[in-house]
C-alpha cells in the first residue's frame, strides 16, 4: 500500500477550490498559546512549517513570535504566499520557501522548532512521516504536530457527509498514545500528546453542500458548543484536534 493518501493533483485541486486564502492571521490563531509558550520556554529562534502551504503558521511565527520562519511544501503557488505575506504586513523575503518532496529532500539545516498542522494524517505510515519531521529538529529542539481527531463526532460527520475527504485521512493515526510511542521510540521526550479543543465540526467546501446538510451541520455545531460550554473538557469523543509536543535530546 502506498504511504501517501493524497497526490499532487489532489492538492492542486484542493487549493484551487479555495477562495480568499490571503487572510490576516490573528494573534490568537489556533494553537497560539501553545506555540508562544513553547517558543518562550525553549528560546526558539528558527522554525520550519512542513506541508503548510500557503503558510499560515509560518506567517504567525514570523509576525507575532519574530522567529526566522521557513515553509516547506511540495506544492507552493508563490503569488498566493506573497499576497498572504503582504496582507500581514510582511515582506516577500520574510519567510524562506522550500518547494520540494519531503520524501526525497535531505534537510540542509535543522531547526529549533519543527511543526506541521494537518499533515501526518495524509500518510499511511505514521512512524515514517513523523521521523521525517524529526530529521529537521536540532538537538535540543522541539517537535510540534497537530492533526484533526476524526474519531470524534466531527469524524462521524465527515464520514457521512464528505466521504471523499474522510478517505484522504489515516484514521488509525489519530491516537495520542500511538503518536507518543513513535516519538519515544525515536528517542524524543514527549511533553504532551493529547486531545485538544472543546468541540467543533466542519466541512471542506461547505458552500457546495446541500441546504439540508448545511442546516444539520449548524444544528450539531450549536448543540455541541452549548454542551461543551456547560461541560468544558477535552475528550476523544468531542475534541476536534490532537496535539503532539516532543523534545529532541541534546546528546
Amino acid at each position: 500500500m502506498s504511504n501517501l493518501l493524497t497526490d499532487r493533483d489532489f492538492w492542486v485541486k484542493y487549493w484551487e477550490s479555495k477562495t480568499d486564502l490571503s487572510v490576516v492571521i490573528p494573534e490568537n490563531y489556533l494553537f497560539h498559546r501553545q506555540l508562544a509558550e513553547l517558543s518562550e520556554k525553549n528560546k526558539v529562534k528558527t522554525a520550519i512549517e512542513l506541508g503548510g502551504f500557503p503558510g499560515y503558521y509560518a506567517v504567525f511565527l514570523r509576525k507575532y513570535l519574530k522567529l526566522e520562519a521557513t515553509l516547506l511544501d511540495y506544492f507552493v503557488h508563490p503569488p498566493i504566499t506573497e499576497q498572504l505575506l503582504q496582507v500581514n504586513g510582511l515582506e516577500k523575503n520574510d519567510i524562506h520557501i522550500i518547494e520540494t518532496d519531503l520524501f526525497s529532500y535531505v534537510p540542509e539545516k535543522q531547526y529549533d522548532l519543527v511543526l506541521s498542522c494537518g499533515l501526518i494524517e495524509h500518510f499511511n505510515d505514521t512512524a515514517d512521516i513523523i521521523n521525517r519531521h524529526i530529521a529537521f529538529v536540532k538537538p535540543g529542539g522541539s517537535l510540534f504536530i497537530t492533526l484533526p481527531n476524526f474519531k470524534a463526532l466531527n469524524g462521524w460527520f465527515q464520514k457521512n457527509f464528505d466521504k471523499a475527504n474522510y478517505d484522504k485521512h489515516n484514521i488509525d493515526c489519530m491516537d495520542p498514545a500511538l503518536l507518543a510511542q513513535i516519538c519515544k521510540d525515536a528517542g524524543l521526550e514527549v511533553l504532551q500528546s493529547r486531545y485538544f479543543g472543546r468541540f467543533s465540526v466542519w466541512l471542506e467546501n461547505e458552500k457546495e453542500k446541500s441546504a439540508g446538510v448545511r442546516l444539520f451541520k449548524k444544528a450539531i455545531w450549536l448543540g455541541g458548543k452549548v454542551f461543551s460550554k456547560i461541560f468544558p473538557f477535552d475528550s476523544k469523543q468531542l475534541s476536534p484536534y490532537i496535539i503532539l509536543e516532543a523534545k529532541k535530546s541534546t546528546l
